[in-house]
């Protein structure tokens, strides 16, 4: 394992800390899109399949459980414990326009056309644009806290820290994935124009982020 992966990795815990601890301290969900944490759970799901089958190392392992652990805490918090505080007029996302073209990429484009192979290829697609109904609801209304913007940059920067340690793997062990790859640089590219606002908005200090409305 490189820095470049390792960073990533925690950049990534940090971002579903981030978001977790926000809405367990302020008991509220309000701003945050629960449609995309349901997505980002089934991304865990279909990709930690081989979490009782295939052992890598300890660390791996951990971090599995971790991940599905906090993710579908996160879930049940907004749709059942904190479903009151929940903005779902604003979380209006078509996921269905994600999910069926996922899921017929991942049938036409995998490694090897086995069930558990399947699935993985489609938790990568999918991971790449499961944020977007987050960032479509900040669109919709317009603004999002600072702590919302703080989850979206960490989740960010894991993805360009992952490109990092791609470029370092092929440099070093002429290793390349392909799908992994071309839908990390997918995923990087929706957070190009939020990561501009939060540098130039949230970390002037600013307690919301508010985008700039159309003409």
């Amino acid at each position: 394992m490189n820095i470049f992966r390792l960073a990533g990795d925690v950049s990534h815990l940090s971002a579903i800390l981030i978001l977790l601890l926000k809405i367990w301290r302020s008991k509220s969900c309000a701003g945050i899109s629960g449609k995309s944490q349901v997505l980002f759970a089934l991304v865990f799901t279909t990709r930690y399949l081989d979490l009782f089958t295939v052992f890598i190392s300890p660390y791996n392992t951990v971090m599995k459980v971790v991940f599905l652990a906090l993710s579908y805490a996160t879930v049940y918090l907004i749709y059942m414990r904190l479903r009151s505080t929940y903005g779902s007029d604003n979380d209006t996302f078509r996921i269905e326009f994600l999910l069926v073209p996922v899921i017929g990429l991942s049938f036409l484009e995998n490694y090897a056309f086995t069930p558990m192979e399947i699935l993985w290829t489609f938790s990568i697609f999918l991971e790449s644009v499961a944020i977007m109904p987050q960032l479509f609801m900040i669109t919709k209304t317009g603004e999002a806290e600072s702590i919302t913007t703080h989850y979206l940059f960490f989740l960010g920067l894991y993805r360009a820290l992952y490109i990092a340690n791609w470029v370092w793997r092929y440099h070093t062990e002429g290793f390349f994935d392909q799908i992994a790859v071309v839908s990390g640089v997918v995923q990087t590219i929706f957070y190009c124009d939020f990561f501009y606002l939060y540098v130039t908005r949230v970390l002037r200090g600013r307690g919301k982020m508010s985008l700039p409305m159309p003409i």
